[in-house]
């Protein structure tokens, strides 16, 4: 039973691993021929969530707190989740630690878009947040997204990395020692 628990952690690892090359070579979702993988999905879908619901919850800050909020709270949100599980058991810190370099690359993305505005946003009219943020400055978002974007595959392979190691400790945990003679 615990090489079945220990394959199936091990499969999901690795299949966080395909996720991970994908966010690093392949995660442009201003291209035309997109598609991300299922998982993904459904996570950007939630991460757009938390990042509107930050506009909401920051909008008391002022404007330029209100633009950030966003972008803030879908960092904060997975951040605070990590440091629970970090507390509360440092075995699954994995689980939000992808998320929160997911996040990161995400926003990443976004930052990288603030001079160029090919990303579409949820209605017409819209402001984009980091072009406003930056002014248009493409130097500035080209370096600052750059820094965020490694920062979030670093998150992400650390979290990978982590979860190896807590499974396989698991695992040897629970395997009695030979007996001696």
């Amino acid at each position: 039973m615990k090489i079945l628990l220990l394959s199936a952690k091990l499969l999901l690892l690795a299949y966080l691993v395909r996720l991970l090359v994908f966010l690093a070579f392949e995660y442009d979702p201003a291209g035309l021929a997109f598609h991300p993988p299922m998982v993904l999905t459904i996570l950007d879908m939630i991460n757009l969530y938390m990042h509107e619901a930050g506009h909401f919850i920051f909008q008391l800050f002022g404007r330029w707190v209100y633009v950030l909020g966003g972008s803030l709270m879908q960092v904060l949100l997975p951040l605070s989740l990590l440091i629970v599980v970090w507390r509360q058991n440092i075995s699954q810190i994995w689980y939000p630690g992808f998320w929160l370099g997911e996040n990161l690359v995400n926003v990443s993305v976004y930052i990288k878009d603030a001079p160029y505005r090919r990303l579409r946003l949820l209605a017409r009219g819209l402001i984009h947040d980091w072009n406003w943020l930056l002014s248009g400055d493409p130097d500035a978002a080209l370096w600052i997204g750059e820094i965020v974007f490694l920062v979030g595959i670093l998150v992400c392979a650390f979290s990978i990395g982590a979860g190896v190691y807590f499974a396989v400790r698991a695992y040897r945990q629970n395997i009695p020692e030979p007996l001696k003679d």
